[in-house]
C-alpha cells in the first residue's frame, strides 16, 4: 500500500511506496504526519517543485462497507495505490436508536402528574430528511472523500452505480417518495391481496368462500415471497 506524502507547507504530493517512506524517514527528509493511514511530511520539498500524475479516487458504496481505491491511470494501464473499506455504522446505529426509544416510552409512561407538561418541543421532518444510519452513511463517506483528498492530488472522482433498479422496471413512472412507498403501504399482505384481486378466487373468480394464499411461482422452484409472486386460492384450485 503506498503511502501518502505531503510537502512542507502541508500540501499533497504523490503518493509512495513504503520502502521510499522508510528511507526518507531514516534519513531526516520527512517526519510522520499520521499514523492510520500513514502519512509523512517532506520537510525539503514544496508542491511547486514537484512532479503530479493524474489520480482517481473510486467509490463502491454499500449499505455495511463502502470500498475505496486510489488509482493512478495513464493511457496504457491503471495501477492501484491504496484500497480502502469503509466499514458503516448502521446496525450499531438502529440498535443505539431503538434502546433510546425504549427508556424514552417508559419515561412518559410513568405516573408524574406533578410534572409541567411538555408537547411542543417535537420537531417535524423536513424535506430531505435521512434516517440517522443512512445520514451517517453520507456523512461518513463524504468526510472520508475530503479526508484522501487533503492527503493526495486526487484530478477525479467515480462512484460505481448499480445496474439494474428493480421497482423501475415494474414502475417506470416512480420517482421520488414511491421509492419508499411500496405495494403494501398501508396494508397488510393478506388484506392487500384481497383488495388487490376482488375478494375472489385468482383461478376460478369464485366469491364468499375461504381464501388462501400461495405463491404463483412455488418456492421449491425458486420463488421468492414478494407480494407480487403471492396470490389469493380457494380451496378447490
Amino acid at each position: 500500500m503506498a503511502v501518502f506524502v505531503l510537502d512542507r507547507g502541508g500540501r499533497p504530493l504523490m503518493p509512495c511506496s513504503e520502502k521510499r517512506a522508510r528511507l526518507m524517514l531514516e534519513r531526516g527528509r520527512a517526519r510522520i504526519h499520521r499514523v492510520v493511514p500513514m502519512v509523512i511530511r517532506l520537510i525539503d520539498r514544496e508542491a511547486k517543485d514537484s512532479h503530479y500524475q493524474p489520480l482517481r479516487l473510486k467509490l463502491d458504496p454499500g449499505s455495511r462497507t463502502t470500498g475505496m481505491a486510489l488509482v493512478r491511470e495513464s493511457e496504457q494501464s491503471i495501477a492501484v495505490l491504496n484500497l480502502f473499506d469503509l466499514v458503516h455504522r448502521g446496525i450499531q446505529i438502529s440498535k443505539a436508536l431503538t434502546g433510546r426509544a425504549a427508556l424514552r416510552h417508559g419515561r412518559r409512561s410513568r405516573n408524574l402528574r406533578h410534572r409541567a407538561p411538555r408537547f411542543l418541543n417535537r420537531r417535524n421532518k423536513k424535506t430531505g430528511w435521512l434516517a440517522p444510519s443512512l445520514q451517517h452513511r453520507v456523512n461518513s463517506t463524504e468526510s472520508w472523500v475530503q479526508r484522501i483528498m487533503r492527503w493526495a492530488p486526487v484530478e477525479n472522482l467515480s462512484m460505481e452505480l448499480v445496474r439494474f433498479d428493480l421497482q423501475q422496471l415494474q414502475n417506470p413512472e416512480i420517482s421520488g417518495v414511491a421509492y419508499q412507498q411500496g405495494e403494501l403501504a398501508g396494508y397488510e399482505v393478506r388484506e392487500y391481496l384481497l383488495a388487490k384481486w376482488g375478494r375472489q378466487c385468482a383461478y376460478c373468480d369464485v366469491q364468499h368462500v375461504p381464501l388462501q394464499v400461495e405463491h404463483i411461482v412455488a418456492k421449491a422452484n425458486g420463488g421468492s415471497n414478494r407480494v407480487s409472486n403471492l396470490t389469493l386460492a380457494c380451496e378447490c384450485c
